[in-house]
């Protein structure tokens, strides 16, 4: 009689600690999976923000840039989204700062040469720029087609630049000779004379860097 009481104690004990065990370990594994999910989805977040934070600096970097790019229009085709959609003797007309280059342009028959050029890079002077130059000498100049277009391609390196190559560069010009660039950030200088006023200014096919200083070939 003794014997068979222990034995039903002991069964009873057992079935009162299984589902006890059986809690314990369901808790353990929810707990792990909660922790693991937390984990991962913290993981995500941290991978997207950075995504996120690297795609904007690339965008920021890649604007125009300099005191200059205030003149330009904030909207219609004289604005940096319209330049950006014509090829660049025509982006240049639409922007009244450039008007006197476009005059230039003309005189010297090179409207088509740069609107079909492929990948180039335009040192563009602003109106400002030219007016440095004495007017009898500029209309002089002016009326010189071979000088005008000489001076003209001085200003045109047939390669797209991006700001970080002004840093200390030396680029051949469709006039046959070599301008210099030097500078970082966003403060470049062409030929230790011309300071950039506003670069990185895209057009359909070229980098544009509106300079205020005409540029004068040294052959």
């Amino acid at each position: 009689m003794n014997t068979r009481i222990s034995r039903i104690a002991v069964i009873v004990a057992a079935a009162t600690v299984l589902p006890l065990s059986l809690s314990a370990c369901s808790d353990s594994g929810s707990d792990s999976a909660s922790s693991d999910s937390s984990s991962k989805a913290s993981a995500a977040a941290t991978e997207s923000d950075d995504s996120m934070g690297s795609s904007g600096d690339t965008a920021s970097s890649d604007e125009p840039f300099g005191p200059g790019c205030a003149s330009v229009p904030k909207s219609g085709s004289g604005s940096f989204d319209g330049m950006a959609q014509d090829p660049v003797a025509t982006a240049a007309s639409n922007n009244p700062a450039l008007s006197t280059l476009v005059t230039a342009v003309k005189k010297a028959g090179l409207v088509d040469t740069l609107n079909n050029a492929k990948d180039i890079t335009v040192f563009a002077p602003t109106n400002d720029a030219f007016a440095k130059i004495p007017k009898a000498d500029l209309d002089k100049v002016l009326a010189d087609k071979a000088t005008l277009t000489k001076i003209l391609t001085y200003h045109v390196v047939g390669q797209k630049l991006a700001p970080k190559d002004l840093e200390n560069g030396s680029f051949p010009t469709l006039e046959k000779s070599e301008l210099t660039t030097s500078g970082s950030g966003e403060s470049y200088k062409v030929n230790d004379s011309a300071k950039v006023v506003c670069g990185n200014v895209k057009t359909a096919n070229a980098n544009v860097y509106i300079i205020d200083t005409v540029l004068m070939p040294t052959s």
